[in-house]
C-alpha cells in the first residue's frame, strides 16, 4: 500500500531536533544506535561541525520516541518545527526559492531527506516563518509534507 501525501500543510507537525554532542570519535554512531534500538528511523540529517562540538539536525518517523531516547542517552537537544517539502524534479527547487522571496520570507537553512517514500525528494526547511511558509508554499502548488507523511 503506498503511502499518500497531502497538499495540506500538517502546520507544526514535522519536528526537528537539534542534539548538542563534543565532535568525537562516535558520537553519531551513538546516537544511530540509540535510536535504531528504539526503533526510530532517521528520515533527514544534517550535520555542523567546529573544532570542539557537533550540532546533528535530524528528523525521525517517530519524534516521541526519539525524544526519549535522547533523553534517555543524555544527548542534550532541542527541536523545532521545519517545513517538510516534496520536490517533483530538482527544477522545482527554484519554485521553492522564488516563492519564498516574494514572500519575504527569510530560509534559515535546507537540507534533504535521506529516505522518502515511492522513491520521492523531499527537503526540510527552516524558516524565520514556518506556518507561513508552509501555506504559501501550498498556496503554490508545492506539495507540504506532514508527519504522517513521513512516518514508515
Amino acid at each position: 500500500m503506498g503511502i499518500e501525501t497531502s497538499n495540506q500543510p500538517d502546520l507544526g507537525a514535522v519536528r526537528q531536533f537539534s542534539i548538542f554532542v563534543e565532535n568525537k570519535v562516535g558520537r553519531l554512531n551513538e546516537l544511530v544506535q540509540s535510536l535504531g534500538d528504539a526503533d526510530v528511523h532517521i528520515m533527514a540529517l544534517c550535520l555542523i561541525d567546529t573544532t570542539d562540538s557537533t550540532i546533528i539536525r535530524i528528523v525521525v518517523d517517530y519524534p516521541e520516541r526519539a525524544e526519549a531516547v535522547l533523553n534517555e542517552h543524555n544527548f542534550a537537544h532541542d527541536d523545532v518545527p521545519v517545513v517538510a517539502i516534496e520536490l517533483q524534479s530538482e527544477a522545482q527547487l527554484k519554485d521553492v526559492t522564488s516563492v519564498l522571496l516574494k514572500a519575504e520570507i527569510n530560509i534559515y537553512y535546507v537540507y534533504p531527506f535521506l529516505f522518502r517514500p515511492n522513491g520521492r525528494h523531499g527537503l526540510v526547511v527552516r524558516t524565520e516563518a514556518q506556518e507561513l511558509a508552509a501555506s504559501v508554499l501550498s498556496r503554490h502548488g508545492i506539495t507540504v509534507l506532514g508527519r504522517n507523511d513521513i512516518a514508515r
